[in-house]
C-alpha cells in the first residue's frame, strides 16, 4: 500500500485559517467573558453566591481555553516561519516537535470550534506517519506543551481561583462580597495561583 504524500499547500493554507479562526474564537470568548462578569457581579449583589461560584467556574474555563488558544495560534505561526523545515526535512525537526505534538494533541478536543486542525493533523500523517501522530495525540513523546495540557485539562479549576475571580468581579463592579475563608486557605492559594494565573 502506497503512503499518501503531503500537500504542503494545503497544510500552509490551513494552518493560516487555523490562525484566523484562532484570532475570531478568542475574541469572540473574551467578549461573551466580559458580560458574564456582569452577570456575576448581579448573582452577587442578589446573595446567590452559589450560582456566582458556578458562572465563575464557566469564565474560568473559557479564560483557558483563550490562552490554550493563544498558544496554538503562536505555534501555527512557527510551524509557517519555519514551513521551509516541513517541506525540506524528511524527519522531524527537533524545534518543532512541541508546537507539531502539542497541535496533534490539542485538535481532538478542539477540532468541533476549529475543523482546520484535522486537515493540517491528516497533513501531519502524510508527513510523520499515522504511529508518530497517535504517539502524540497520547502525548507519549512528552513533547506536548505542559502549560497547553494545564489550560484543556478536564478538572475542575481550583476553588481558591474561583474565590479570587469572585473578589475581582465584585471589586470591579463595587458590589460588596466576602471569599469563603476555607477556600482561601493560604497555602493552597498560593499554589493555584502559581499553577493556574501566572504561567
Amino acid at each position: 500500500m502506497f503512503k499518501a504524500k503531503p500537500h504542503y499547500t494545503k497544510l500552509r493554507t490551513n494552518l493560516r485559517l487555523c490562525i484566523n479562526r484562532l484570532k475570531l474564537l478568542e475574541k469572540k470568548k473574551s467578549e461573551l467573558a466580559l458580560k458574564a462578569r456582569k452577570d456575576i457581579a448581579d448573582y452577587i449583589k442578589q446573595g446567590k453566591d452559589d450560582r456566582a461560584r458556578i458562572r465563575v467556574e464557566h469564565i474560568v474555563r473559557e479564560d483557558y481555553l483563550v490562552e490554550a488558544m493563544e498558544i496554538l495560534e503562536l505555534f501555527c505561526d512557527l510551524l509557517l516561519a519555519r514551513f521551509g523545515l516541513i517541506e525540506k526535512m524528511k524527519e522531524l525537526d527537533p524545534s518543532l516537535e512541541e508546537p507539531i505534538a502539542s497541535i496533534i494533541w490539542a485538535t481532538p478536543r478542539l477540532s468541533s470550534d476549529i475543523p482546520e486542525f484535522n486537515i493540517v493533523c491528516l497533513q501531519f500523517v502524510a508527513k510523520y506517519g499515522k504511529e508518530y501522530v497517535e504517539y502524540c495525540k497520547s502525548n507519549q513523546s512528552g513533547t506536548v506543551n505542559e502549560k497547553l495540557q494545564q489550560k484543556l485539562s478536564i478538572y475542575a479549576p481550583p476553588k481558591p481561583l474561583i474565590e479570587n475571580y469572585l473578589v475581582e468581579i465584585a471589586k470591579s463592579y463595587d458590589v460588596p462580597f466576602v471569599p469563603d475563608p476555607m477556600a482561601m486557605d493560604s497555602e493552597v492559594e498560593k499554589y493555584c495561583l502559581t499553577v493556574f494565573v501566572l504561567n
